[in-house]
């Protein structure tokens, strides 16, 4: 395949950006996008040039850092994969490929298409746990759990933190993520001694790093790799309205 790549180069989060254009050839339809990267950037070390800088890890879908925007959405053509999962063969020889970073205020630029995703670890550290000391592991079946608690549960810790929700979202908000972290614990005995807190320090906090409001257009659930749903962001929000009036 003959690939035409605009890539967003900028320096760090104070310099100014552009789009850089560069040409690939003889690109497998196998590989993967980030494999197709790595080619690019084995070219341009080899010409003395600074390589184009993105954000990996896993390279599984597991862990949520390959952040690219990618001919207008959040991780590319596909549904419900991550950047790393995503194959050449859905693009068509001698197409366009325009790859940028996350677009929010709260993910700053740090080089290239890398961005810094720090605002949803702050998110966590203000109550994204439990921390009642429990002692010794219980038996799993000392404390009961619906089946439907748990399978839902087990829905809304599927996300990844990848931020696809905010880089689809006009508003840039994060309460999609936020929502999913709140329900893992909602749904379950184990975090309902610390539930009211918890929801309101995670969304004071998600208000104060400059994430957007939810409009319902529901971008984010259409574009986020683990296919968390809407439905955690309604669950949130009573979770939020009771937490203020009790």
């Amino acid at each position: 395949m003959k690939l035409i790549l605009k890539i967003w180069r900028q320096k760090d989060a104070k310099s100014s950006g552009k789009f850089v254009t560069y040409n690939l050839d003889n690109i497998s339809p196998n590989c993967s996008f980030l494999e197709m990267l790595d080619i690019l950037n084995e070219q341009l070390i080899s010409q003395d040039k600074d390589p184009v800088v993105f954000d990996h890890d896993c390279r599984e879908g597991i862990c949520g850092m390959c952040s690219l925007y990618i001919n207008g959405r959040p991780h590319g053509p596909d549904d419900a994969v991550t950047a790393c999962q995503l194959h050449m063969r859905k693009f068509r020889d001698g197409d366009t490929i325009i790859i940028e970073p996350w677009r929010a205020k709260p993910f700053p630029v740090i080089k290239d298409l890398m961005v810094d995703r720090t605002a949803f670890d702050k998110i966590i550290q203000e109550g994204g746990y439990i921390s009642v000391n429990t002692g010794g592991a219980a038996e799993a079946s000392s404390i009961l759990v619906s089946k439907k608690n748990a399978e839902l549960a087990m829905d809304a810790a599927a996300c990844i933190g990848c931020g696809a929700c905010v880089a689809a979202c006009k508003n840039a908000s994060a309460m999609l993520f936020v929502s999913a972290k709140v329900s893992q614990f909602a749904l379950l005995p184990q975090g309902q001694l610390e539930a009211k807190e918890r929801v309101k320090k995670m969304v004071k906090k998600m208000d104060e790093l400059g994430f957007g409001n939810c409009t319902n257009t529901y971008a984010c659930e259409a574009e986020c790799p683990k296919l968390i749903s809407r439905s955690n962001i309604a669950r949130m929000n009573r979770e939020f309205f009771c937490a203020k009036v009790s």
